[in-house]
């Protein structure tokens, strides 16, 4: 087969792959707009407002500042976690530049990944791994933020898992990284070898 006929095939089966994820974004989404309405449109807006990147930032600050000795660490252990997942979600949002659900196009703001995911599953994943109790609260909020904004007509489904999976991805490969190297963040709560 020559190289002509290798990328013919690869796109053929990308369609025919891509095709049910499509049917799925457009009915999840259907059923999303009918249902939405006043009750719940202020949590929703909310809950998209605390994934907001700037709010996330504000958070880590106030973290840093008031968490005692464990607050720069945390924030050092989200910095490591965040900054691949965003180069990431960057990355392909300008390579795919899907246009928005809501009919909004922007290649830097692109709707395919979620950037609000990938930051809220990420963090979430950080903050479980370090206190089991954390995930309990974590865990919901980061579903939370993520579902809004497909409620908020901003999102498909499909973005929303696949930031999602990038952020958990990435975390799950810093901290990884940083046991390797000896950080044991969890562990030692502290940068440096143990």
């Amino acid at each position: 087969m020559n190289l002509a006929h290798g990328w013919i095939a690869r796109v053929m089966l990308a369609v025919v792959l891509l095709d049910p994820v499509s049917a799925l974004d457009q009915r999840v989404r259907g059923e999303l707009q009918t249902m939405r309405g006043a009750p719940y449109e202020r949590i929703m807006r909310a809950a998209t407002d605390a994934g907001n990147p700037r709010n996330l930032f504000a958070v880590m600050v106030v973290v840093a500042v008031a968490g005692g000795p464990a607050g720069p660490i945390l924030v050092r252990e989200a910095v490591a976690v965040l900054l691949p997942a965003n180069l990431v979600v960057e990355g392909l949002k300008r390579a795919v530049n899907r246009t928005r659900p809501d009919g909004s196009q922007d290649r830097d703001n692109a709707s395919f990944p979620s950037s609000h995911a990938a930051n809220v599953c990420a963090l979430a994943y950080l903050l479980a791994r370090r206190w089991r109790g954390a995930a309990w609260v974590a865990w919901p909020l980061a579903i939370l933020v993520s579902f809004s904004r497909m409620w908020l007509d901003r999102h498909f489904l499909s973005d929303v898992v696949a930031g999602a999976l990038i952020g958990v991805g990435s975390a799950w490969w810093v901290t990884r990284w940083a046991r390797g190297a000896g950080r044991d963040w969890v562990q030692t709560g502290r940068y440096g070898k143990r």
